[in-house]
């Protein structure tokens, strides 16, 4: 009776914010309350495959209708998604092994140019006699193809950082990140592979092969209408392969070996972890989803530089894993939305009322103050230019209040309250140990 109950009453909250959101398309409020069904699912007591439907009808029907009504709803679903890959993968390297990586958005750079060079006229520039850009279809080539680059560059970064610890391996990780990014902007001479400062465009998108399809039951729409809706339904099934193959090495000996390491480096080699192969692995599997989802973003923007690929987007990255809970997928995925949420659509949507405010003409007057014109509301005080200040003072107060993060891992039944990690288990990664890193 219970769980009947609080269906009826997540179909009504889903539907009344759902017909908001319709009546009232340039609302942002109205759309926050439909984004926070989403919250509303998660923490309901209802069993598993309830919750999967409900998110279900909210991701795959209702969120590409209300896309359809106003196309910048759409278009933060796809930013929300990505940086929810980008922030499950960085999880992995510094929630579940315990490794701080300043670096990350170096991967999400090389799997991003890795498509744009090829699906561009500027492979021409250096392969002389080759016919560039790549067809449509070879998209999903390269998003195979970059999760190998990816993994890579990720055990690349991680051979010589190994017995690095803190500080140190941070000060590398940045490094190497600033690195990639002096690479892709100073390597248009003498031979110009990246373009340089100037970016690579247009990109080739992957290809629409479902339009005959719709074409053949009367559905007849153009690619620019088609392509915002493809691009969000791409992004969703890559989170959720993320999402199942980081919740799968979580579960497994890989992942009870990556926490044992976490916890206490120096105990886990004695207890047979190969320490040396864990990292590596973590640093392969984090960098080839950030790899996979470049090459994605590459392809939707049409346009890439190497301001795209900043040390601030690093350090946004690593504060939605920070701000969600470290070593928790749930987490990485709440504070990644929140984030992008907080900065495309609150922080921009009051900036846009402030504005509206300051053209309406209106003038307010005040008994013994006298009037004030509303136009002369000083640009400063709009708070999207301010996103970064608001964003640091949420993690301030985070890390006073509640530094485990808003939805931290689940704790196991240990005696201490932690999750107890056996030997036996741990065993199952490898027989022997490679010795402390």
């Amino acid at each position: 009776m219970k769980n009947w109950l609080l269906s009826v009453g997540l179909v009504g909250y889903i539907g009344i914010s759902s017909l908001l959101v319709f009546y009232f398309p340039q609302s942002v409020l109205a759309f926050l309350l439909f984004e926070a069904s989403l919250l509303l699912i998660y923490y309901a007591p209802l069993p598993g495959r309830t919750k999967l439907s409900f998110a279900g009808v909210v991701l795959v029907l209702l969120m590409p209708l209300l896309g359809v009504v106003n196309g910048y709803y759409l278009e933060v679903a796809i930013q929300v998604g990505i940086f929810v890959a980008l922030a499950l993968g960085l999880n992995i390297v510094v929630g579940f092994v315990g490794l701080l990586n300043l670096g990350y958005v170096a991967f999400y750079a090389i799997g991003a140019y890795l498509w744009a060079v090829f699906a561009s006229s500027q492979a021409n520039e250096f392969l002389p006699g080759a016919y560039f850009p790549l067809a449509p279809s070879w998209f999903f080539v390269f998003l195979l193809l970059s999760i190998f680059v990816g993994a890579l560059t990720g055990v690349v970064l991680g051979l010589p950082v190994l017995r690095l610890r803190g500080d140190y391996l941070a000060i590398v990780t940045l490094g190497f990140a600033e690195v990639v990014r002096a690479l892709v902007n100073n390597l248009d001479k003498p031979i110009n592979l990246t373009n340089g400062p100037k970016g690579i465009t247009p990109i080739q998108r992957p290809p629409l092969f479902f339009q005959p399809v719709l074409e053949f039951f009367g559905l007849k729409l153009d690619a620019a209408a088609l392509y915002p809706l493809y691009f969000y339904f791409l992004v969703l099934l890559m989170v959720l392969l993320v999402i199942l193959v980081t919740r799968r090495l979580e579960d497994s000996p890989v992942g009870r070996a990556w926490k044992a390491i976490r916890e206490d480096e120096l105990a886990a080699a004695v207890m047979g972890v190969p320490v040396v192969r864990m990292k590596l692995l973590a640093f392969a599997v984090g960098a080839s989803f950030a790899a996979a989802i470049g090459v994605l973003f590459a392809a939707k923007q049409l346009f890439i530089n190497p301001e795209s690929f900043t040390f601030m987007e690093s350090i946004g990255v690593l504060a939605m894993v920070i701000l969600g809970g470290m070593g928790s997928i749930p987490g990485a995925i709440l504070g990644a939305s929140a984030v992008t949420i907080l900065n495309l659509q609150l922080l921009k949507g009051l900036s846009l009322w402030l504005n509206s405010v300051r053209q309406s003409g209106i003038i307010l007057s005040f008994p013994l103050l006298g009037s004030y014109d509303l136009s002369q509301i000083p640009a400063q005080f709009e708070p999207a230019k301010y996103e970064r200040m608001v964003f640091g003072l949420i993690l301030i107060l985070m890390m006073i209040f509640r530094p485990q993060g808003i939805l931290p891992p689940r704790q196991g039944a240990g005696p201490t309250g932690s999750k107890e990690v056996e030997g036996p288990a741990l065993s199952e990664v490898e027989g022997r140990s490679d010795g402390p890193a």
